[in-house]
Formats: structure tokens, sequence, C-alpha cells
């Protein structure tokens, strides 16, 4: 008997007929004494539709009334899916997040999972039903909804099969698992038989959409197994784990990931003193900006006068200029713009810091392909380049080719 936690993706459930079949795929898999939680997303592009259908309203981000609308996409697909198992004579029931048990924050739109109480779902469980559970929302101390960010689903269904102890949690994409890079982009690329979990969140936060970065995190809390999979095949997928069981894993150059929902906003003449850098960052932060690289140059000592570059996220873009603004009015600032036609590539290393020539090896790159590097930051297991976003595919091809297939093994 084992406790499954399945999470199917929105292009897995984006028809009836799709529903259908995972349905029949899950009981065909399904032995007679397992029990599982089925985690959903938004069918195909209902996330996307409401949004869309919000902007026809309004331009302006009311966090609050946003979750509440794009929640019910989930909800959508919890019901057809139940209602689809018992068609198939299989007792099924959905949840939403809350009913689920699962708390957040209350920072909408990226709202994180603060406890979990499943006891609701073992009760169901316990009455011979498959639980199908909302992915993406959760719901505050003062019983508001909370969308958990891009790729939520994933967290919600790592978190929840982390909270129940889980014997494995399985992430349904329409990939056949983590790769070394996009393979709509660089069709060599390699697929990856395990990752770390460190490695992952690394791939993940670095723009790597096959998983959530919270979702990875999750993974690590709990010590519960990933198993990243095509909802299309039988076929083995990634598992995502504390560490390799296969020694022919252990390759310098792990991957290669891309952001586009990247902004470089450039902050021009901004007054030198302490506090300054402390006052514009806090502020983007009460507003949840998130804030990436950063890069502070000061022109020359006698102008007292510093640019700060620093990226956030394209979905932040009208958050970030009204705190601008706001700051221009109390600090010396000469002027600032936004540029949304940036985007990320970085490499994942294994090891590091002890492979001093492979971020020389990846600026020779772009400097072959005539690619200018706006910004580079670096981790201990990543380097990062923040570029024009026309040039992305060209720099993920090239660096591929040359630090990851040519240096295989």
């Amino acid at each position: 008997m084992a406790l499954i936690v399945k999470k199917f993706g929105g292009s897995s459930v984006a028809t009836p007929e799709k529903i259908y079949n995972i349905v029949n795929r899950v009981l065909r898999d399904k032995k007679e004494d397992d029990r599982i939680v089925v985690v959903v997303s938004a069918m195909g592009d209902t996330t996307d539709d409401l949004v869309c259908l919000a902007k026809q309203i309004t331009s302006r981000p009311y966090g609050r009334e946003m979750d509440r609308l794009l929640s019910t996409g989930e909800q959508i697909t919890i019901s057809l899916m139940s209602m689809a198992f018992m068609e198939k004579g299989q007792p099924a029931v959905s949840m939403t997040g809350a009913q689920a048990g699962i708390v957040s924050s209350d920072n909408y739109g990226k709202g994180r999972i603060l406890d979990i109480d499943p006891s609701r779902v073992f009760a169901a469980l316990d009455e011979g039903n498959i639980v199908v559970v909302a992915g993406f929302q959760g719901i505050t101390d003062f019983g508001d909804i909370t969308t958990l960010g891009r790729g939520g689903s994933d967290t919600t269904a790592v978190a929840l099969a982390g909270a129940m102890k889980a014997d494995v949690c399985e992430i349904f994409t329409d990939v056949e698992g983590v790769y070394s890079t996009d393979p709509r982009i660089a069709p060599n690329a390699l697929k990856l038989p395990e990752i770390t979990y460190g490695e992952m969140l690394e791939m993940a936060r670095l723009g790597a959409g096959v998983m959530q970065p919270r979702a990875v995190e999750m993974g690590v809390r709990y010590g519960v197994p990933i198993h990243v999979r095509s909802t299309f095949s039988d076929n083995e997928g990634t598992i995502i784990r504390e560490d390799y069981t296969m020694e022919e894993n252990k390759r310098t150059v792990i991957g290669v990931a891309d952001d586009t929902n990247v902004a470089k906003v450039s902050l021009i003449g901004v007054e030198n003193k302490p506090g300054v850098a402390h006052t514009i960052f806090q502020s983007l932060a009460d507003k949840n900006v998130d804030v990436d690289m950063i890069v502070q140059s000061i022109r020359t000592v006698e102008d007292q006068v510093t640019d700060i570059v620093f990226t956030i996220t394209r979905d932040d873009v009208v958050l970030a200029r009204d705190v601008i603004e706001e700051l221009k009015k109390n600090l010396q600032m000469e002027d600032y713009s936004i540029n949304e036609s940036m985007a990320k590539v970085s490499i994942v290393v294994a090891g590091m810091l002890g492979q001093p020539g492979i971020a020389a090896q990846m600026f020779g790159i772009f400097s072959e392909e005539d690619i200018n590097i706006e910004i580079i930051s670096t981790s201990e297991i990543s380097v990062a380049c923040l570029i024009d976003e026309a040039r992305v595919k060209d720099a993920i091809r090239a660096i591929h080719d040359n630090l990851v297939v040519n240096n295989r093994g």
C-alpha cells in the first residue's frame, strides 16, 4: 500500500478528453490498496484568460481580488475531474486549497504556504475516495484566498506530499523529465535521470520552468522524493532527491536555464550616502517586489552620486514604477528607466568553486556569438548573465553545445 500525490499541469487537463485520459491513467496505475491524492492546475490557458479578462477592467494590480479571480480556474478542474472519476465508478471528492488545510501568507500573487492540516484529506481517503485538490492556492488566517505564484500547483503537491508523509510526489508535465536545457530550443538537450535538490533549486530559481523553486524547497524541507515525468508516456522521468545514486550523473555543467520574465531597472544619479540603498530596496520589499541581480557603480568620487541597476520580474513592473516615482520625491535621483526586453541565461555547475575556468568559457561563448552581457551574478553553483531577450535562443544553443554536450561525462 502506498500514499502517492500526483500533480497534473494545465496542458495535461486542457480539455474534458484529457481529463478523462488522466483519470484512466490514474486508475490503471493504482494498486488495490493505494491511496491517491491528485493535485491539478487550471485547464489549459484558463489562468491567462482570466488575467486578460481582468485587464479589460483595470491595469492596476488589485491583489486580493485578482487572487480570488485566478483561484477559480483550479476549482473548475477539480470539480470536472472528480465527476470523471465517479463516472468511472471510482469514489472521488474535490477540495479547494482551503478545504485541504493549506494555510498561506497574505502576499497576494506570491503567497507562501505557512502550514498544512491534511486531516480532512486523510478522512476522505479513509472513506475510499481519490482526493482531487486545487493547486496554486491557499487561505490566510483571515479567510482570504491567496495564490502561490507561477507554477504554484507544484508547490501545493510537494508540500501536501510532505505534510502527509507520502511515499512519492509525481509531477506530470508535457515533457519527459528535467532536461539539461529547454528541448524546444536545443533539440540535443539531455534528459537527466537524477538531479539533487540543490541543483534543481538553482535551475528552477534561474528560470527552468519544469519546477517552481518553492516546490523544490518543500522537497528539501520534507525530504520527499519528487518524480518529474510525462503525462503522455509511461517512461521514467527524473528523480529529484538528496543525492545521486548513480556516479555517472556527476557532470560538470548540469544544465542551462533561461528566464525571459525579466525587466532591468536603472536608477540614474542616486545620491551616494549611507542608507539610500536600504531605503530603495526596503520600499520595494514592502510592496512585495522581488529583486534579483543588483549592480551599483560610482561615476567618480567627486560626483557623490551612483547608478543602481537591478532586475525584477515583468509582473512587478507596475508596482516597481509606483515605488520609484514615490522615491523620487524624497531622494536625490536624476532619472530612471525600466527595460522589459531583457532575459537571463544561466549555467548550473557541480562544484563551481572547483571549476575556475567555467565562467570564462561561458563569457567566451557570448563573445564569439557577439552577445553583450549587461549584468553578471554568481552563486556557489551557478553563473547568470543578463542579455538582450532577442539573443536568448542563440545563447542557450551555443552554451549548451559547448559546455554540456561537448563535456558530457
